[in-house]
């Protein structure tokens, strides 16, 4: 077996180095190794991640698993491809507890959070994750909240279970509200669904968004491009939930994504002038 395992991960390497020097002179040779490099070290993060969680869990302090795995995925990976976040507002991630909240655009997202995601905070992620070998192990192993869209009964547990913990271990939670991933190549948000804005009323906490540039310029999966960049992201200002009830989601959700959407074009137009620039 270990046998095995040597040999796919020489082959695995060599295939990333062809592939690198092919990138020199076609775009989707830079593509292939960028992306196969990325998801080696997401497996190999994911079995840091499994040891790291247990590890916390014996010392009381599995609230932080997610964290620090997530910044040695960033750590690894941005240097390797070339990718820098530039976070304003950053220090409104200090609230705690919170449901913050973000568009979700590609698995590149993930090295997103890995840059941005604050301590003693859990992700949200659908059900069938959590049996991929490593990645899924560590997600559960850490605290990830599990959801069943297509199981009401189960989704809904699984959130009375995050309000508790949110108000019992101060734990925030990471939700993507569009709910699955976009792949727009134009700054756009897809329609929001109300879970995330369910859970902060319930639980008493603020909501906080969080826009990241439409990022296309680095990662367009359908063009096969995927290149070295800067990624802008904003902080918004944490949004009051106290007080609101079940009455008031339609509207704070349609709040919240408008205003989003704002500074999504504000920032995607940033973009857009820089390139102009240069």
């Amino acid at each position: 077996m270990l046998h095995l395992i040597t040999n796919f991960l020489l082959f695995y390497a060599g295939a990333i180095m062809v592939l690198s020097l092919l990138g020199r002179f076609f775009k989707q040779g830079r593509f292939y190794a960028r992306i196969m490099s990325c998801y080696f070290l997401l497996l190999s993060c994911a079995a840091y991640g499994v040891v790291a969680s247990v590890s916390l869990r014996i010392v009381g302090k599995v609230s932080i698993a997610q964290w620090t795995t997530g910044r040695a995925f960033k750590n690894l990976a941005c240097p390797l491809i070339g990718i820098e976040f530039d976070v304003e507002n950053e220090e409104a991630l200090g609230v705690r507890p919170a449901v913050f909240i973000s568009n979700h655009q590609s698995e590149l997202d993930i090295l997103f959070l890995g840059r941005i995601f604050p301590k003693h905070c859990s992700v949200t992620a659908k059900r069938s994750l959590k049996y991929i070998p490593f990645l899924g192990w560590f997600m559960a192993l850490s605290g990830t909240v599990f959801i069943d869209r297509a199981n009401s009964k189960s989704a809904r547990a699984a959130f009375d279970g995050a309000v508790k913990e949110i108000r019992d271990n101060k734990q925030s939670v990471w939700i993507f509200p569009e709910g699955t991933r976009s792949y727009f190549s134009q700054a756009d948000l897809l329609p929001f669904k109300k879970g995330a804005f369910h859970l902060a009323i319930q639980a008493g906490v603020p909501v906080v968004p969080v826009v990241v540039q439409n990022y296309s310029h680095v990662l367009h999966l359908q063009d096969r491009t995927f290149e070295p960049g800067t990624i802008k992201v904003k902080v918004m200002e944490p949004i009051n939930t106290e007080g609101l009830t079940g009455a008031d989601v339609d509207k704070l959700v349609t709040k919240t994504r408008e205003e989003m959407l704002v500074e999504l074009k504000g920032l995607s137009a940033a973009k857009i002038e820089t390139k102009k620039t240069s």
